[in-house]
């Protein structure tokens, strides 16, 4: 049997977080997608796209920008593919306007667990599509995605950029800029407490008009590798601190046409950027708190994070709009922050301490980053678990297709 038929999980780039593209203990072998990504269909007049699950986001926006397109929505790096972004569902800085990756899959080819391979969209085996849209891999093997792109009046971004000084001024900002700014996000210093905990710079942009822009295509941009793994004593509070300070103070342009590959995809700008954190790595926590917790919820997730010792160099805070198709989809309305958080001995207490708080709040995590939380947390946020599972047993009874995440949480076999 080949490996493709065999696999009990399908990955592409590798790329997660956490361990969700893992495969469980007992079946040490994952089939691989990055070898089937040929784009099957484009229809310029409607903007539809067909294209093999292994077709990575970088390679698709190198052959749309000379056309005129884009994606719908693009998460924080360029290096996933189109199998993935439908696991987990990506959204981006554009949530609030435009939702999730979901929202704009139109149709999907699978392999369920049986073997069959079949075609499910909204209006065709729905329950499977909702399912498979941010079920993380787990309902079939995605073979083909089709998704209808977008065609922005120019490439380049106009952008925005204004120094906050706290978190309870950050959600305003957010919100104000939500109505007139189809892309909102901000960087948080997470370290810096007292009156000005979550201070930072909140970003705006939106695609500037011919006008605007220059007439030439962007070209790549370079992207230096750091060349080797820095010592665990590099990265600390002081460290951290330091770096946060900087950032925050750095001389910037309030607004400026800006490339759109640092806008869209500040996590590719170096390579192998992971190695800052040391020979023990990084985990990286988002949740998203949801607006029925009121504005104050930000601030306490902030300073359960600071009191626990969560030193960051990267605190990421979004918009969000309103709750995806899918069952497991991570965004709701509220607001979403993600942190890079080092591995210390220190880092499951609190990952735990982080969830008890979200719980509280009545929000949830985001699974595709995910490494860390215990089956009982995810549980307690997450009410939709069980559609979901009825969705998935029906299709795979025996549970054969699942990965180290769901023996994790949700209890499969390892």
């Amino acid at each position: 049997m080949k490996l493709s038929e065999d696999a009990v999980l399908f990955r592409g780039l590798g790329r997660s977080y956490g361990d969700s593209s893992l495969p469980p203990p007992s079946e040490p072998r994952a089939g691989n997608t990055v070898l089937a990504n040929r784009v099957l269909a484009f229809h310029e007049s409607t903007g539809l796209l067909r294209a093999e699950a292994g077709l990575s986001l970088a390679e698709l926006i190198r052959m749309l920008r000379p056309r005129g397109f884009f994606p719908p929505v693009v998460p924080g790096t360029q290096f996933v593919t189109l199998g993935g972004m439908v696991a987990a569902d990506v959204h981006g800085k554009n949530h609030h306007v435009d939702g999730s990756i979901g929202a704009h899959v139109t149709g999907l080819r699978l392999r369920v667990a049986d073997g069959r391979v079949l075609e499910c969209g909204p209006d065709r085996e729905g329950d499977l599509f909702r399912a498979t849209i941010g079920g993380m891999g787990l309902t079939g093997h995605i073979l083909e995605v089709e998704v209808r792109l977008r065609r922005p009046p120019t490439p380049w971004i106009l952008a925005e950029n204004e120094r906050v000084p706290d978190i309870d001024a950050f959600i305003e900002g957010l919100k104000s800029a939500a109505g007139s700014w189809p892309f909102t996000m901000g960087w948080i210093d997470c370290l810096h407490g007292g009156k000005s905990l979550g201070r930072g710079v909140l970003m705006r942009g939106r695609w500037a008009t011919p006008e605007e822009a220059p007439a030439s295509l962007p070209s790549p941009r370079p992207r230096p590798a750091l060349p080797f793994v820095l010592p665990t004593f590099v990265l600390n509070s002081w460290t951290v601190s330091t770096f946060n300070a900087a950032y925050y103070h750095a001389p910037r342009a309030r607004r400026a046409v800006v490339h759109p590959e640092p806008f869209f995809h500040p996590l590719d700008a170096i390579g192998h950027w992971n190695r800052l954190y040391g020979p023990r790595g990084f985990t990286q926590y988002q949740c998203v708190l949801p607006e029925s917790a009121g504005p104050g919820a930000a601030r306490r997730f902030l300073e359960t994070l600071t009191r626990r010792g969560g030193a960051s160099m990267l605190c990421v805070i979004k918009d969000c709009g309103d709750e995806g198709i899918g069952l497991l989809s991570f965004p709701r309305r509220g607001i979403s922050i993600a942190c890079d958080i080092p591995i210390r001995d220190h880092t499951q207490a609190l990952v735990d301490a982080l969830n008890e708080r979200v719980i509280a709040e009545g929000g949830r995590i985001y699974l595709a980053k995910d490494a860390f939380t215990r089956p009982e947390h995810f549980r307690a946020m997450e009410p939709r678990l069980l559609a979901f599972q009825r969705v998935r047993r029906a299709w795979d009874p025996e549970g054969r297709i699942r990965s180290a995440q769901s023996v994790r949480l949700f209890g499969d076999r390892p």
